[in-house]
């Protein structure tokens, strides 16, 4: 069985997010996508158990071969003790490769079965970042067409009741 991790922070989950994870379903016979849990990053919107349950509830129906978790370790550890040969990321712009060509490097270092694999998003979601998401619904911005339909209204509910500026 070909099993393929799709880490992130997912914090939230956009539809940029989604259409990676429903693309890699059709490669691999399994998906895992799992929330990395960076304690450097201890202002997260959401807790990991909540981006767990955003994440299960925008897979879609048919993607039958995805299943979702969490880590607060190393990625390619995780990977091994998963079993899995790939990491699948997403890459919206030439600045992005950067920082994942060198993760991909260690990821490699640190478990040399594992492969990375690079998958250009869709032209649509080219400028879409959790950040983005965030700071335009903080700023009373409409950011439906941005999110999964099943969680975006539970999504700008949150930032709304975190923002500053609202």
């Amino acid at each position: 069985m070909r099993i393929a991790v799709c880490p992130g922070s997912f914090d939230p989950i956009t539809n940029g997010h989604l259409d990676i994870i429903k693309r890699a379903s059709k490669l691999f016979d399994k998906v895992i996508v799992v929330v990395m849990v960076n304690f450097h990053k201890p202002n997260s919107y959401f807790t990991a158990s909540e981006r767990v349950e955003l994440i299960e509830r925008s897979i879609p129906e048919e993607v039958k071969n995805c299943e979702v978790d969490m880590y607060g370790g190393l990625l390619a550890e995780y990977c091994k003790k998963k079993g899995a040969c790939a990491i699948v990321k997403g890459l919206r712009a030439v600045s992005d490769f950067e920082y994942e060509f060198q993760q991909a490097l260690t990821n490699k270092h640190l478990n040399p079965e594992l492969e990375t694999i690079f998958m250009t998003t869709d032209q649509n979601n080219m400028f879409l970042s959790s950040s983005l998401v965030k700071q335009v619904c903080e700023f009373g911005g409409d950011v439906t067409e941005f999110l999964p339909a099943a969680v975006s209204e539970d999504i700008i509910k949150r930032i709304k009741e975190r923002s500053p500026n609202i």
